[in-house]
């Protein structure tokens, strides 16, 4: 059984429509990537697979349970987290809060242990401080773990995101443009730890990702859309070599 499959998914804005038609099957355990030129829809898929958009066509299956017209909150607790093409940290707050704010949903005190602090809100909140902890030592940030994260460079409020989006279990991590605005370096990097993520968590990951060389060198299966519908699908090598596929990025010769 596939982790997420659409099937016929589309959404429209007034006589626009963004997504058309849209199958995906992805596996579990799969780096699996949704590219396309700008404005090709991908954000909005995402936005449709967390809930954020309802689609006003076709349905998506998580898990082989169908989710579709499931409100944020519900995907997320289902397994389904994500990160934000613009990131959406909590400027104000330490790298280490906020990737506790990411296990929001395995929190079991009561309001009034955690105003008064006693019961099971010392426990739990040293069970998590720990857990956070472990996730900051995957991107290499325990030491940051007390600075804003508004201090961090961009590349480290990256991978902060990532690490909030972790925090929430999820079964399934959409990545929505993670090496934008990174280095080569800083990309490389990031190529090696989101395998890492995948092999050692048990994780599915979907990325929507410009960098080709990042593409090609995690992605096992990409599908590329152009103005909301489907060019091209399959193997990555096979995909990225597509005549269709080049001209939708780079055009065709007069």
């Amino acid at each position: 059984m596939p982790i997420l499959e659409t099937k016929d998914l589309g959404i429209q804005f007034g006589g626009l429509k963004a997504v058309d038609g849209l199958y995906i099957k992805i596996e579990k355990g799969q780096l699996y990537g949704l590219i396309g030129p700008n404005g090709a829809g991908k954000t909005t898929v995402f936005n449709l697979l967390t809930g954020v958009y309802q689609p006003t066509s076709g349905s998506f299956y998580f898990d082989g349970e169908q989710i579709s017209n499931s409100s944020p909150v519900s995907i997320n607790k289902k397994g389904i987290a994500r990160t934000f093409q613009n990131i959406r940290l909590f400027g104000d707050m330490s790298v280490i809060d906020n990737v506790k704010v990411g296990f929001h949903n395995s929190y079991k005190y009561s309001m009034l242990e955690g105003v008064l602090r006693v019961g099971r809100y010392r426990k739990q909140e040293k069970e998590y401080h720990d857990k956070a902890m472990e996730l900051l030592k995957v991107f290499g940030m325990e030491n940051e773990a007390k600075l804003l994260a508004s201090n961090l460079p961009y590349g480290k409020q990256r991978k902060l995101e990532i690490a909030r989006a972790m925090a929430t279990n999820p079964k399934l991590l959409l990545l929505d443009e993670p090496a934008a605005g990174m280095n080569p370096n800083e990309t490389a990097e990031l190529m090696e730890t989101i395998r890492f993520v995948r092999d050692n968590f048990d994780m599915t990951i979907l990325l929507i990702e410009h960098d080709m060389k990042l593409v090609s060198g995690i992605c096992e299966e990409v599908t590329v859309l152009n103005f909301g519908t489907v060019l091209a699908q399959g193997k990555t090598e096979t995909v990225l070599n597509d005549p269709k596929v080049i001209t939708a990025y780079i055009g065709e010769d007069d």
